[in-house]
């Protein structure tokens, strides 16, 4: 297989574990734990900080655009792209930024992401709903990101430690 296919191959197997993640986590609210309206835990971000860690910086951007796209078309439910897309993409730049930083460590730079999600959610929803009064969501939303990023940060952490990668492997 050249190298071109194995990246596309690649990139393919990474979208699509993404988007499933992204959907069987969307089958189980976490709305009955805490009180907060549509929070997810945002374990689909595992294949993006996955991707951040091992792919370029570009590739990892295009996975996650591919899942939001994807997603919002299984859903069926094109309104949410606005907010997946903002959120994911604000999410990204900030890991991509912190990830470059000596010394702070991966689990921090989830709870950074997991913050820049819910910001770029409510910054998405203050636009479509033409509305600043939205804005005293972001608190709790802020809040929970401490509880939603640790726990993608450690699953990341695991993750990355237990899941060999490169060419020599096959991949």
């Amino acid at each position: 297989m050249t190298s071109s296919v194995r990246a596309l191959t690649r990139r393919a197997v990474l979208t699509a574990l993404a988007l499933a993640i992204s959907v069987c986590e969307g089958l189980v609210p976490l709305s009955v734990l805490l009180p907060l309206p549509g929070l997810r835990l945002g374990l689909a971000n595992l294949v993006t900080v996955f991707a951040l860690c091992r792919l370029s910086p570009r590739e990892a951007l295009g996975i996650l655009v591919a899942r939001c796209l994807l997603g919002a078309n299984l859903g069926g439910n094109l309104s949410a792209l606005a907010f997946s897309l903002t959120g994911g993409v604000l999410a990204f730049a900030v890991m991509w930024l912190l990830l470059r930083l000596p010394g702070l460590s991966l689990f921090g730079v989830c709870v950074a992401g997991a913050a820049a999600h819910n910001t770029g959610q409510i910054l998405a929803a203050m636009a479509v709903l033409a509305s600043p009064a939205i804005a005293v969501y972001l608190a709790p939303l802020l809040v929970a990101s401490l509880f939603t990023g640790a726990v993608t940060g450690g699953a990341s952490i695991l993750l990355l430690r237990r899941v060999p990668w490169g060419s020599e492997r096959g991949m």
